[in-house]
């Protein structure tokens, strides 16, 4: 295949790309299949925006996950000390295929089936607190609480132990520019709490993930402790924080089309493939996870140098018209098969079962609960995170 120059991508508005990403990514896919843009930290990265060129992308075993691949001086993304980078997020064969058989057991259907019912109980009673004031923040009360509970409970981690995990994310995933050290020190309380979490489970091991992963560690030696570390760094910060937004997104996506929620309202049956095309239409993965070519590669006609940063757009995939007709439209009954919300290729999302499994359940008790849900919005608008690695809301007020 011939090779060409990309154009020039059109201009980017940082604050457009936070409120309206869709329309964005619709001008840079129209312009072109790859564009030289800046990463988040100002260094440049090649964006890969149509679907085909994406699927393939997220499954091509030139494309690697491990930082060691990266050119020097090239956009790496986030960078964690050792103890939490050796994850699954930064491997390639043969060690992500070791470590992803050891935890995979925990998210088999089967298993996550048995989460069922404790996660509607978990939602029901989140939703008995909020139910007197006849309004509420969703993010803050609803579908952040859910799926921390639901993965600290899987983990073992006690509740009290809980409640800074919401601000450490956050400082990772969004930090405010006006505190330049607020990641840094969000790494360093997230470091100290899992030594000491996998130091009290070593002393009194229980039935739960965690005290199963450190006898491999401890046993069989399957595991470094820094990969134990990174292993539960990231059960932990991809099994919350990705699930909080697609439930917050997917509950402003039906509140804002009430032909389709009253279409789901009428059939709950449904509600399986809807949080597809939920996830499909405002998913809370933007990027997928950056790559380094192995090798000098071609895609969509563009020559891209090894060792170069590829950030492939799952946002602009989904509005691929060529793959999704009308892609802007949401419509629970479309057939989504391809969608890749979570992933594609052997790094698909480890966590995909729970998280569908923890959105279906949280819409459901949601909407049984308040046939009368509806949008609260402020006069300034709903805010969104300030963030190209996440799509999610800041907060998302309801009245009831």
């Amino acid at each position: 295949m011939a090779t060409t120059t990309p154009a020039p991508p059109p201009s980017v508005d940082p604050a457009e790309l936070t409120a309206d990403p869709y329309s964005v990514y619709a001008r840079l896919r129209e312009a072109g299949p790859v564009h030289r843009v800046a990463g988040a930290d100002g260094v440049s990265a090649w964006l890969v925006t149509r679907y085909d060129d994406v699927r393939r992308a997220l499954a091509d075993p030139r494309l690697s996950l491990d930082k060691a691949n990266a050119a020097p001086g090239g956009y790496r993304g986030l960078t964690l000390p050792p103890a939490l980078d050796a994850n699954l997020l930064n491997m390639d064969p043969p060690d992500h295929t070791r470590i992803r058989r050891l935890v995979s057991q925990a998210f088999t259907p089967r298993r996550i089936a048995l989460l069922r019912e404790p996660v509607r109980k978990t939602a029901d009673l989140l939703l008995d607190a909020i139910e007197p004031h006849g309004h509420a923040d969703l993010i803050a009360s609803y579908a952040a609480p859910l799926p921390i509970t639901v993965i600290c409970e899987l983990l073992g981690v006690a509740p009290q132990d809980r409640q800074d995990f919401r601000s450490w994310t956050d400082a990772l995933v969004a930090p405010d520019p006006a505190r330049p050290d607020q990641a840094a020190g969000a790494v360093r309380s997230m470091l100290a709490f899992f030594t000491q979490l996998i130091a009290d489970k070593r002393a009194a091991p229980a039935d739960d993930l965690l005290s199963a992963l450190i006898a491999v560690r401890d046993d069989e030696d399957r595991l470094s402790e820094d990969e134990l570390m990174s292993l539960v760094f990231l059960v932990l910060f991809a099994g919350y924080e990705n699930t909080v937004h697609l439930i917050g997104n997917a509950t402003l996506a039906l509140l804002s089309h009430p032909g389709q929620l009253a279409a789901l309202r009428a059939d709950p049956g449904r509600l399986s493939g809807a949080v597809d095309e939920l996830a499909r239409y405002d998913g809370p993965v933007p990027l997928a996870i950056r790559r380094f070519p192995t090798e000098d590669i071609t895609i969509g006609g563009v020559a891209i140098p090894a060792g170069e940063t590829v950030l492939l757009s799952l946002a602009s995939a989904h509005r691929d018209p060529h793959r999704f007709a009308e892609p802007d439209r949401l419509d629970i009954g479309r057939d989504t098969t391809g969608h890749l919300a979570l992933g594609h290729g052997i790094h698909y999302c480890l966590g995909a079962p729970l998280a569908r499994m923890e959105t279906e359940v949280a819409l459901a008790a949601l909407l049984d609960r308040f046939p009368g849900l509806a949008l609260d919005i402020p006069p300034d608008g709903l805010k969104w995170r300030p963030s190209p690695r996440a799509r999610g809301l800041l907060a998302l007020p309801v009245s009831y």
